[in-house]
C-alpha cells in the first residue's frame, strides 16, 4: 500500500497544455513534467496541489477533476494528476529549469519524464476537447 502521494496539476489556457522542466534530480533533470509535489501528512491531495503549484510557480489554482489513473513510482509511491484552473497570479519558473506551453499535436514530441508519459491519452483527450477554458468544471 502506498504511503507517499505525489501530485501534478494539469493546467490548460486557449488549447494549450502548461509543461515544466525539471532541474533535479540528475536522471530527470531537462524532461518535461506536469508541476506538482508531494503531499503532506494531514493534508488532502488537493491541498498539496494548491500549495505545490504556489511555490513552483507563483499560482493560486483550483483543483479540479482527477486525470487518468494513478501512477506506480515506487513500492510506496503513486503519482496522481488533476485538472486545474488559475485563478490569480503570473505563472512563473520558481522551481523548474524553463515552462512552456504546449499543444495537442505537441505533447508526443516532449521529453517527459516517465511516469507523465501514462497521462498522454487523456491530455490529447482533453485538449482535444478544448478544456481549460475559464469558468469550466473539470
Amino acid at each position: 500500500m502506498p504511503n507517499l502521494i505525489v501530485v501534478a496539476g494539469a493546467l490548460v489556457e486557449h488549447g494549450a497544455l502548461l509543461v515544466a522542466q525539471r532541474v533535479r534530480p540528475p536522471e530527470l533533470a531537462g524532461l518535461w513534467e506536469l508541476p506538482g509535489g508531494k503531499v503532506g501528512p494531514g493534508e488532502s491531495d488537493e491541498a498539496a496541489l494548491a500549495r505545490e503549484l504556489q511555490e513552483e510557480l507563483g499560482v493560486e489554482v483550483a483543483v479540479g477533476a482527477r486525470l487518468g489513473a494513478d501512477v506506480t513510482l515506487t513500492e510506496t509511491a503513486i503519482l496522481r494528476a488533476y485538472l486545474v484552473t488559475r485563478i490569480h497570479g503570473v505563472v512563473t519558473a520558481h522551481d523548474h529549469r524553463a515552462l512552456r506551453w504546449v499543444g495537442a499535436d505537441e505533447l508526443s514530441s516532449v521529453a517527459w519524464v516517465p511516469a507523465d508519459r501514462a497521462w498522454l491519452p487523456d491530455l490529447a483527450d482533453h485538449l482535444a476537447r478544448g478544456g481549460g477554458e475559464q469558468g469550466r468544471n473539470g
